[in-house]
């Protein structure tokens, strides 16, 4: 009869998987959802409350008329509204029209705005905004969203900003403070500023809609702010349960 040899102590502990060594599996990860956005009644609360703080809310760009509003709002990106109308004040004394922004040339308009970041690209898209305006709408802002995108340096948020604030139409222009405020307040949660935007469309009461980005980007310029809110003056601190909420 053969038999078979018996391991060894040793070989046979060897063999056997020391305690715990089995890999552990890894806990289910959490799924990821989307905030709950508000209902109508506290978003028209929120709301009521701006509106109560500041009754007729401005932006803070300096422009004389829907033209140097526009190269104003162009001017402005990645960079402070002071900052801009420190560098328009000269700009807008020579040139309020298209002609005359153009009879400066790139270059003196350079110049003119080389204290505000990204000016030599700035430049070049104020003086080609002017050709086109000139060329193609008869020196006039167009109030179509579509023809203002067209135009050298603007996208859909300047678009937006001059729509309302030069037209008076209700639109939403997101800048970091209004997407910052709007997912904290969860008026509006959403993953990229279109999102937010699209969410304001649907969720911002008719009779706040003139308004309501002015209103959200000087709470988050002032109040909701990225790194420090001042939480215990905030309007709306009651209401808000954002992780980022500094007071009880």
């Amino acid at each position: 009869m053969n038999w078979t040899c018996p391991r060894s102590s040793a070989n046979y502990n060897a063999a056997m998987p020391a305690p715990n060594s089995q890999k552990r599996r890894s806990p289910p990860s959490k799924r990821i959802t989307n905030p709950k956005p508000r209902s109508a009644a506290e978003i028209h609360e929120i709301f009521s409350r701006f509106r109560q703080q500041r009754p007729e809310p401005k932006g803070e760009l300096d422009y004389v008329n829907a033209f140097t509003l526009l190269v104003a709002v162009v001017l402005s990106a990645q960079a402070t509204d002071a900052g801009v109308n420190k560098a328009t004040k000269r700009l807008f004394e020579l040139a309020d029209t298209p002609e005359k922004m153009l009879a400066l040339g790139e270059d003196q308009v350079r110049e003119l705005i080389k204290t505000i970041g990204l000016y030599r690209n700035k430049a070049k898209n104020v003086i080609a905004l002017c050709e086109k305006l000139i060329a193609e709408f008869g020196s006039e802002v167009p109030t179509a969203r579509e023809a203002l995108e067209s135009l050298p340096g603007v996208g859909r948020k300047t678009a937006n900003v001059v729509l309302n604030i030069a037209f008076g139409e209700i639109t939403h222009a997101v800048d970091t403070h209004v997407f910052r405020v709007a997912n904290r307040l969860r008026i509006a949660p959403g993953k990229n500023v279109l999102q937010v935007e699209l969410g304001l469309e649907k969720a911002v009461p008719t009779e706040f809609g003139r308004h309501a980005h002015h209103w959200l980007i000087l709470h988050g310029r002032y109040t909701c702010k990225a790194l420090r809110p001042v939480c215990e003056t905030c309007v709306v601190a009651d209401l808000c349960d954002s992780a980022d909420k500094r007071i009880a």
